[in-house]
């Protein structure tokens, strides 16, 4: 069966930087194109990042931009998304998840498969 499996997830001071990796498994990785998503207590889910399948074209919303990187490697399998320039507010857990539409990588419904998130925390 398919398996996302993200890791990287920790505790880091305002400022600092983290680096989240996601495995694929059970699914042809290069068709698919892969996205990030976050989630704080009592908010919805929202979209940070995604790549399309050859890995050219990037997505992010403005919260993001500049901070974040996602890049993905076809031949291992993985999605990283590089994280600096951490605030407290980027304290969620974070998602990896998987799509056959970027034109439409930012919506959390486009997306069938998902990782089971991995913890951030970031210290004022």
């Amino acid at each position: 069966q398919v398996q996302l499996v993200e890791s990287g997830g920790g505790l880091v001071q305002a400022g600092g930087s983290l680096r989240l990796s996601c495995a694929a498994s059970g699914l042809p990785f290069s068709n698919y194109v892969m996205g990030w998503f976050r989630q704080a207590p009592g908010k919805e889910r929202e979209f940070v990042a995604a790549i399309n399948r050859a890995g050219v074209n990037t997505n992010y919303p403005d919260s993001v931009k500049g901070r974040f990187t996602i890049s993905r490697d076809n031949a291992k399998n993985t999605v990283t998304l590089q994280m600096n320039s951490l605030k407290p507010e980027d304290t969620a857990v974070y998602y990896c998840a998987a799509t056959q539409f970027f034109s439409r990588s930012y919506s959390r419904n486009e997306y069938g498969y998902w990782g089971q998130g991995t913890q951030v925390t970031v210290s004022s």
